[in-house]
């Protein structure tokens, strides 16, 4: 197996890099590259880290998720791109600086757009493509916003012009028992329409999901811009309990006792409130991992003196993912990440 310089033989781990892009200073820009090839064969494991610059554990994760020890009990190959965004890195930034995108809404779809494809949709392709070439299951490892508690996210598999829905529903069992492997608390994208709303249709996961066939999923390990020790541990047992669960190691998945419980025994989706009707500072009432149920106080809205003038209550029962980051808010800003009860179908159709 190779990608890019990194040149494994079996029972060989090699490290290396890939080109992506021409930069306008006359060098490449390259993303670094680990390839475990197993001595026996398997399946393809694809990981990716780093794809928002400034989500520090995730790429730790991806680092330490193979070393030479893991390929001599490996069965099938693990390919990791632990920085997919090292625009972003150079900044501690979440975006790439060619023309301040985020690399995660830019993977390709079906149509051919209005446009030529700009340099991060040319890099998301061409890493679209290796995907689509030899991976049977992928793993994007990011980190969430101040304060967050890890989580994993799955999406909805649609069925139509893709797939039957017997394929999907296929599909979609093997992305949760991947995902509980994984071992952090489960949570689905947003519904339909407000994925679309904010381009999550063309995101890593998303477009390997619907276009390549293979499970896919997003663990989002804590806060951004540092490394926090506990959540890289989850993240590392976490990977390699979906190798386990794809037969490339010996075992059943081990607990993940690095990992947090997940706060509700019911299923749960984003949300993508609540939402402040007014200007002022936030005070919240809930910090991640606190449970409510609708109708509780989220947080409270005062004014920049300290007076009260409004509290923001759930509309859902649920549990607090992560706060939002500062204190100032305006009107109809989102004050923090959920996960709220979800009864829809986690097979879609496409008219849906």
């Amino acid at each position: 197996m190779h990608i890019g310089t990194a040149r494994a033989e079996p029972g060989e781990l090699d490290r290396g890099s890939l080109a992506v892009a021409d930069l306008p200073t006359g060098i490449e820009e390259r993303v670094p590259v680990i390839v475990a090839n197993g001595a026996d064969d398997g399946p393809t494991l694809w990981v990716h880290g780093g794809i928002h610059g400034d989500e520090a554990t995730g790429i730790a994760v991806a680092q330490d998720a193979v070393d030479e020890s893991l390929v001599e009990e490996l069965r099938g190959t693990v390919v990791v791109i632990p920085n997919v965004n090292p625009a972003g890195l150079r900044r501690n930034a979440r975006e790439s600086y060619y023309h301040e995108d985020d690399p995660n809404r830019y993977f390709p779809t079906d149509g051919d757009g209005g446009r030529p494809p700009r340099l991060q949709e040319q890099i998301d392709a061409a890493l679209f493509d290796l995907i689509d070439e030899h991976a049977d299951a992928l793993v994007d490892l990011h980190t969430a916003g101040v304060n967050s508690m890890p989580f994993i996210i799955r999406n909805r598999v649609r069925y139509g012009d893709q797939r039957t829905e017997a394929e999907a529903r296929e599909l979609s069992d093997e992305i949760d028992r991947l995902a509980e492997a994984f071992g952090l608390p489960l949570v689905t994208t947003y519904p339909p329409e407000e994925k679309g709303d904010v381009g999550l249709d063309r995101s890593t996961t998303s477009t390997v999901m619907d276009r390549v066939g293979i499970p896919a999923f997003t663990p989002e390990l804590g806060s951004h811009s540092v490394v926090e020790e506990q959540h890289r541990k989850a993240g590392v047992i976490g990977v390699r309990n979906v190798m386990r669960a794809l037969d490339m190691l010996d075992g059943d998945p081990v607990e993940n006792d690095a990992a947090p419980e997940p706060p509700v025994d019911y299923r749960v989706r984003r949300a993508s409130g609540p939402r402040t009707d007014r200007p002022g500072f936030v005070r919240f009432h809930l910090e991640a991992g606190d449970v409510f149920e609708e109708g509780d106080p989220i947080a409270d809205i005062v004014t920049p003196a300290g007076a009260h003038e409004t509290t923001v209550t759930a509309e859902h029962d649920g549990y607090v993912v992560g706060r939002r980051e500062g204190i100032g808010v305006y009107d109809n800003d989102r004050l923090a990440s959920l996960a709220v009860r979800d009864e829809d179908d986690l097979v879609i159709s496409d008219d849906d």
